[in-house]
């Protein structure tokens, strides 16, 4: 299964309490510069960006388009610099039935360096970390950066070349050829865009998709909110990621074609998920699913929020066939520095199930090699390897030390 899973709680966290009349006063680029460029960190599929958090502590955060609201995932943060909660909140979990706890902190300073600054953001920080993003990563993460601190900015994300380019509007023009404009709708600080999707080549559907860059995969869809979007006939059940209540479970498959614009995409890995509807889902914006970062990565993409629009040009990987995990297991980071990787889940019937590896078991070689050499990255493309190939495990499962034998092949 894959490891680059959707956080869900980034995307599903609303409050019950009236608190949107809070203000976000957004950046400002340092000195007279038109444009900065800022490095980030792409790991598991996930945008990553170092800022330094009330002036003082150096932070990551995961740059999420899906979140109306920056988060703080670390309490321990805001302790240490003896922030004021100004008021608590009850926030529903992803499951729409856990209750958990955030506090309000205004007026709080964000810098990345030489490039931007906030001098008051008002922000949630969340009692506990529910999300355990690092788990998913394998990289430190203190929080969630929502989009919308940038929105007044023209946004450039490249992921080939990982830069975040923010352009003051009035100076900005598009000079690169091979963009295809696509109108979005804005709401609550998200982008949605009305495309075509086809499940199978047969049966086409209108969909609205949320824009998604605080989700690790390419596409997910809810398998009952349109009469035309239902799970393929071949699927798997899986794990569809970590939220605010736990994890949540669904189905991945393929579904024919996904339209953006005059761009197109094939095959694409989808992930499928029942919503609760005796629940309200108000918060949904009446979405039929969202589009993540293992699909957008696949573009040159330009977000312009006051504009109602984003350009896509496809990049390196646009033409790609979409490879799902061939082991049938899912590996959380773990440990001081997230080198101890251990199984969460083992699909029944997979390669991992038959090479009897079990969930609790921790992987401490691969091949001749120890894991903590390698990224939780590392070993997603590990997993991914082409059908046929024998990736040669050494586990750890309780004292005992064993050996085991993966051989890969296609589960979808």
């Amino acid at each position: 299964m894959s490891r680059a899973m959707l956080i869900w709680g980034a995307i599903c966290l609303w409050l019950f309490a009236a608190h949107r009349g809070h203000a976000q006063y957004g950046y400002i680029l340092v000195g007279d510069q038109k444009s900065v460029e800022i490095p980030f960190e792409y790991a598991n599929n996930f945008i990553i960006l170092s800022v330094r958090f009330g002036g003082v502590l150096p932070l990551k955060f995961i740059f999420d388009t899906g979140a109306e609201h920056t988060i703080i995932i670390k309490r321990e943060v805001t302790d240490l610099l003896g922030m004021r909660y100004e008021r608590e909140f009850k926030v529903a979990g992803s499951d729409l039935h856990t209750t958990l706890i955030a506090y309000l902190v205004r007026r709080v300073r964000f810098d990345i360096p030489g490039k931007a600054y906030s001098e008051s953001e008002d922000i949630l920080v969340l009692q506990e970390d529910y999300l355990r993003f690092e788990e998913f990563t394998g990289i430190p993460i203190h929080g969630i950066l929502s989009a919308n601190a940038f929105s007044r900015f023209i946004i450039q994300i490249n992921y080939d070349r990982q830069t975040l380019t923010l352009h003051e509007r009035e100076s900005f023009h598009l000079k690169e050829r091979g963009y295809t404009s696509i109108p979005v709708e804005i709401a609550r600080n998200k982008m949605y865009v009305r495309t075509t999707l086809r499940p199978t080549p047969d049966v086409s559907a209108s969909v609205k998709l949320l824009i998604d860059t605080g989700a690790g995969m390419p596409l997910l869809m809810f398998s009952n909110s349109h009469p035309l979007v239902r799970p393929p006939e071949k699927v798997i059940p899986t794990s569809i990621g970590l939220g605010l209540g736990g994890f949540l479970q669904g189905f991945t498959g393929r579904i024919h074609q996904l339209a953006l614009g005059e761009l197109t995409q094939t095959g694409v890995i989808t992930y499928f998920q029942e919503l609760d509807t005796t629940q309200n889902l108000e918060y949904l914006n009446q979405r039929d699913g969202l589009i993540g970062n293992a699909l957008l990565h696949r573009f040159h993409v330009i977000l312009d929020y006051y504009g109602s629009q984003i350009w896509l040009k496809p990049a390196r990987y646009f033409r790609d066939t979409y490879v799902y995990d061939r082991s049938g297991m899912v590996v959380l980071a773990h440990g001081p520095r997230l080198s101890d990787f251990i199984v969460q889940h083992v699909l029944a019937n997979s390669p991992a199930a038959e090479a009897d590896i079990r969930p609790g078991d921790q992987i401490v070689r691969i091949g001749n090699t120890p894991a903590h050499f390698y990224t939780l990255s590392d070993l997603t493309n590990v997993f991914q390897r082409k059908p046929g190939k024998k990736i040669r495990l050494t586990i750890l499962r309780g004292d005992e030390r064993l050996k085991k034998i993966i051989v890969l092949r296609d589960l979808i």
